[in-house]
């Protein structure tokens, strides 16, 4: 099964979530997603696969977020997939993907549990 880190390396969280799982001796594939930004179609599955609030998968404290004049608790899904599709950075760090589940690294032992 490929597991899959959403990375950002300037991330101190997400160095920490790449460094815990070459520990745990996993080499996952490493999406710098400010280089290689997602699509709406990769943003939704996210947000699917993340379950839960999907507001965790947004950063509110960006200056991109503050520029939407919108409240985190206000957003829709769509809204969500739509603001990070646009503006990349407001994707939340790191996530790791392991088949249909996903796990946002904060703190970087939260993805252990999909890796099971």
């Amino acid at each position: 099964m490929t597991i899959t880190i959403w990375h950002n390396p300037r991330c101190g969280k997400s160095r920490q979530t790449l460094e815990l799982l070459h520990a745990k001796g996993i080499e996952p594939a490493v999406r710098e997603y400010l280089k290689q930004p997602p699509s709406k179609a990769e943003v939704d599955a996210l947000i699917a696969q993340v379950g839960g609030d999907a507001t965790a998968l947004i950063r509110d404290g960006e200056p991109e977020f503050k520029a939407l004049k919108m409240k985190k608790a206000d957003l829709t899904k769509a809204d969500i997939a739509k603001a990070i599709v646009a503006h990349p950075i407001l994707l939340q760090r790191p996530i790791v993907v392991s088949g249909k589940k996903a796990a946002i690294g904060r703190p970087p032992e939260a993805v252990l549990a999909i890796l099971k």
